[in-house]
């Protein structure tokens, strides 16, 4: 069952791939110690959902609600096909959401060349949606509460 999405969520996709940034440096910056990989692939994952969603946003004026990369990604292709290609990324790294962030008996444990390879993969993905949205990271500016 969804949540729907909250009252406090953003209706500003360009917040929605400010944020898609965020979680990219992130993943980024904890790529260098191995304990952390798990949660690169935790953040990838969220750095492609927020920048689909704002995708999306922009394009049907709709937010969309849930995590799951491949339905956000469909809901994309509608719109302009180029997304078919994304959809690879978006199955592969759809599972990251819970299993990076979770124990289990049988343990996520990214090597450092799939990691690598995730952020890679996620920021080609992230920079083709700031382009068809024409987002530009450096000069977007934080909404003053």
């Amino acid at each position: 069952m969804s949540r729907g999405y909250r009252d406090g969520d953003s209706k500003r996709y360009f917040d929605w791939l400010y944020y898609a940034a965020i979680d990219l440096r992130v993943a980024k910056l904890i790529l260098e110690d191995g304990r952390c990989r798990n949660m690169v692939a935790f953040h990838c994952q969220q750095s492609v959902e927020k920048a689909l969603k704002g995708y999306l946003l922009w394009r049907k004026n709709r937010l969309y609600d849930g995590h799951n990369l491949p339905f956000l990604c469909k809901q994309a292709m509608m719109e302009d096909e180029h997304f078919r290609a994304c959809l690879p990324l978006a199955s592969e790294i759809n599972h990251y959401y819970i299993e990076s962030r979770y124990p289990a008996d049988f343990l996520l444990s990214l090597d450092e060349e799939t990691a690598t390879m995730l952020i890679v993969n996620t920021t080609d993905m992230v920079h083709f949606i700031n382009s068809l949205v024409k987002f530009d990271f450096t000069s977007y500016h934080p909404k003053k509460m």
